[in-house]
Order: structure tokens, then C-alpha cells, then sequence
């Protein structure tokens, strides 16, 4: 008799110790919200945070977790190459957006990376595919955003839809059949208003209300992506928008079902190409129409007539790999004879090869070669001068050369995540591996970066 009441009480023990243990293993986010803001600086995110009410940016940077020093691994960047980034957990090198716009060597034009509005040239895989992979095919998947580069990198191969604005006139991706009944019912029920924030905000608030995402059995991803301007109502207004999202979510799935994620694109307002003659700053210009022409006569001396350099795009000189193959010229050579040819140019300091950036293993020209692509970039990247002006006069465009970090930050909130200020240098690479950790599912097919926490 003593020797059953003993089994009936360890049985009842071990029961209990497995019920405790079930419990304390978190229960993953019903819903994670990334939310994406270009020319977001943490500078101003701060300088104006007396001003924020207390639901919005300023709960996000008390309570949660706030990374201030996140930066991109790799340059230059844009709206494309930043959403890019973040949605892969990689940099160019890998997912293939180098930009908005790259040279397509067959046709020597620039080709947009959305050229059929779809992310088939994103080489590798992102957060919401292998979401996707990992509960095949329920989880939810949607982004809303002012720019298709924003919507559609950021929603991946795989997802639900994605929706941004033109014309003051919502478009739905065509790349995503069958096309959600839920977005085409949204667009003949609502018109945009002249504020892209305030449209996002209000088609991210109504999908959660109406389409079901983060209220069944698996995790689902919302995307949305904001524009704020430097100033201080650009902010306040952002605030306004970021408030009105996270409250209206929690308030629908509760706080601890969410997770949010909010950074920046890493892209940042150029400045004026007048503002370093205005105040005396040294400045130059670089003409890279007329390098190419100059490089072209140079490589004609040394190894005969002909053309040499078949185009030439922003920093990049593109070299005729057809001619040079004819000619039997080693083109690792000719490349090398190129760079210190333009090295000697006034306002360059740097040129670096196709070749350099493929086989070097260098820390120093890691930022340059995580940036590089060897299918959308040319054979030379030239780096002018901090303050000088690269200046195209067949384009007619001008940009401004400018080496400053200009930190953004990335902030985890909700899902039980503790608030904490974190200083150490971070790049945002580094985002969708942590979250592919806190939801339980592998990281992107091309992410190596190690998650931040």
C-alpha cells in the first residue's frame, strides 16, 4: 500500500514538473511587425523625443529594446539595397540589389531591380519565405509601403501581397497569384489621402483587423515602411503614425502575441551639391563621362585601337569583356593597369577591380565588397574625394561624396522583450536572424550574421 501512494505521488510530481516546464518555454509571436523607415537618424529620433505623446516613439525607445548605433554593412546604399539587406540578413553581394537601378551588360541600359514589378531578381531567399517554408505555406504574409522597392523586397518571393502607392492610387504586386481577395476588396473600399504614413497606417491597422493575420496558428509577418523628413514635424508625425499602429494592434492580439521591429533603410538624404561651395567647404568635381574617355585612349596605347570601355554609371566603369576576350588580354591586368591610371586623376582616392573585390579577404575593403555585385556592378568602383562632386555630363547628374557614419536605430518591442539601451555597433543584417530565432524558424538561405540577442 505504501509503495502505491509513493508511485501515485512521484506519477502526480513529474506530472506537475512537465506542466511548469510547458509553461515556461515562451510561446512564439503570433505576429511580427517590421517596420521599415527611410532616412530614420537616430540623432533626430532622440533630439525629438520630448515632443513624442507616450504610446508612440518614446514607449518604444523606454521599453524596449534599443540598439542606437545600427548601421549597413555595406555601401552605397539606398531604399532598395537597405530593404534588401534587412529582408535577407545579407548584403549585395549575396541577394543581388545593389540599388534600385544596375547596368545590364547586354543592353549597356539601366535596368530597374523591380523591372516587372516582382522580386525575381532578389537572388536569395528572405524572413517571410522561409516563414512560409517553415509552416508550409499558413503563415501570413503582407507589406505596405509609399514605394514598390519598399512593398515588394520586403514581402520576398513568397507572401500573401503587397500593396504601395502611385498617383495617389493604391497598386497591388501582380507577382503574387492568386491575388489576395482581401487587398482588392481594400482598394475599392478605400482611396489614399495626400499623407503615404497615414495611408500605411491605415491599410496595415485594417488588415489586422480584417483579414486575419497574427489570429490563427502560426506566425505571421507584416511589413510596413514609413518616410520621415529632418525636421521636427516630419517626426512628431511619424510618432503620431507609429502610435496609432502599435496601440491598435496590441489592442486587437494583445502585447505579448507581437513582436515589433523598427529601423531604419539605412538610406539618408543626400545634401545640396551647392552647400560645400556656399560655406567655403574644399570641393571638386570628378567627371566620370570624362575619365572613361581618357581611360579608353589609355588602353588603346598599350594594347591597340579599340573600345575599350563600353559604358560608364555612377562610380563604375564597365570594360568591353567581349574585346579583351578577342584580343586574348588577361583582364585581371588590364584592370590593374586601369586603377593606377585613374588613381592618378585629381579628386580620386580610391579604385577598386572586380577582381580585388571577388578574391580579396581583407577587412579594409569589406564595407566596399559586401556592396559589390558581380553580375550588377562594373569592373571598376571608383572613390572620390569626401566633398567632391561625381559629376556625369551625359546624364546630367550630379551626386556629393560623403564617407560619415550616421547611426539608426533598430528597436525590439513587445513578445516579453526587456527593455535595454544597447550602444555597441550593430548592422541591420543582423535583424532577420534574430527574429528568425524568436519565431523558431531557420534564418535566410544566405544569412551568416549572428542575431543580436
Amino acid at each position: 500500500m505504501r509503495n502505491r501512494y509513493l508511485y501515485i505521488t512521484l506519477l502526480s510530481l513529474l506530472g506537475f514538473n512537465h506542466k511548469a516546464a510547458a509553461q515556461a518555454i515562451a510561446e512564439a509571436p503570433r505576429l511580427v511587425v517590421s517596420i521599415i523607415v527611410n532616412q530614420l537618424r537616430t540623432d533626430y529620433l532622440e533630439t525629438y523625443s520630448p515632443l513624442y505623446q507616450q504610446e508612440g516613439l518614446k514607449r518604444l525607445l523606454n521599453e524596449g529594446m534599443f540598439f542606437s548605433n545600427a548601421s549597413c554593412s555595406f555601401t552605397p546604399v539606398d531604399r532598395a539595397s537597405g530593404t534588401a539587406s534587412i529582408a535577407t540578413g545579407t548584403t549585395p553581394y549575396y541577394n543581388g540589389v545593389t540599388g534600385l537601378e544596375w547596368i545590364d551588360r547586354n543592353t549597356l541600359r539601366p535596368q530597374n531591380i523591380l523591372q516587372d514589378l516582382s522580386p525575381a531578381l532578389l537572388a536569395t531567399s528572405t524572413l517571410s519565405d522561409e516563414l512560409k517554408i517553415a509552416t508550409n505555406g499558413a503563415s501570413k504574409v503582407f507589406a505596405f509601403a509609399e514605394h514598390p522597392e519598399n512593398a515588394i523586397l520586403s514581402a520576398g518571393h513568397a507572401a500573401d501581397g503587397a500593396m504601395w502607392l502611385e498617383n495617389y492610387k493604391w497598386v497591388i504586386a501582380p507577382c503574387y497569384k492568386p491575388e489576395n481577395q482581401w487587398l482588392s476588396w481594400y482598394i475599392r473600399q478605400y482611396s489614399p489621402q495626400t499623407d503615404a504614413n497615414e495611408n500605411v497606417t491605415d491599410l496595415a491597422l485594417k488588415c489586422v483587423e480584417q483579414s486575419g493575420i497574427g489570429q490563427h496558428g502560426t506566425t505571421d509577418l507584416l511589413n510596413v515602411s514609413y518616410t520621415v523628413e529632418p525636421d521636427t514635424m516630419s517626426y512628431r508625425m511619424l510618432d503620431y503614425y507609429v502610435a496609432r499602429l502599435v496601440s491598435g494592434i496590441q489592442h486587437k492580439l494583445g502585447r505579448k502575441r507581437v513582436l515589433f521591429i523598427l529601423t531604419g533603410s539605412g538610406c539618408i538624404k543626400e545634401e545640396s551639391e551647392n552647400d560645400n561651395e556656399r560655406f567655403n567647404i574644399p570641393t571638386g568635381k570628378f567627371y566620370i563621362n570624362r575619365a572613361a574617355n581618357l581611360l579608353n585612349m589609355y588602353l588603346g596605347a598599350i594594347y591597340g585601337s579599340g573600345q575599350y570601355v563600353e559604358t560608364y554609371w555612377r562610380n563604375q566603369i564597365f570594360l568591353n569583356h567581349k574585346l579583351i576576350n578577342q584580343k586574348n588580354l588577361d583582364r585581371s591586368e588590364l584592370q590593374r593597369r586601369a586603377q593606377e591610371f585613374i588613381l592618378q586623376m585629381s579628386g580620386v582616392r580610391n579604385v577598386y577591380t572586380s577582381a580585388q573585390l571577388q578574391t580579396s579577404d581583407s577587412q579594409l575593403l569589406q564595407h566596399i565588397r559586401n556592396g559589390f555585385n558581380i553580375d550588377k556592378c562594373g569592373d571598376l568602383l571608383i572613390g572620390i574625394a569626401p566633398g567632391w562632386q561625381l559629376t556625369n555630363e551625359d546624364t546630367h547628374t550630379t551626386t556629393v561624396s560623403r564617407n560619415s557614419y550616421i547611426p539608426f536605430p533598430i528597436i525590439f518591442f513587445g513578445a516579453d522583450i526587456k527593455a535595454q539601451r544597447v550602444p555597441d555597433l550593430v548592422t541591420t543584417d543582423r535583424i532577420a536572424p534574430t527574429v528568425a530565432r524568436a519565431i523558431r524558424i531557420r534564418a535566410p538561405n544566405a544569412c551568416t550574421a549572428e542575431p543580436l540577442f
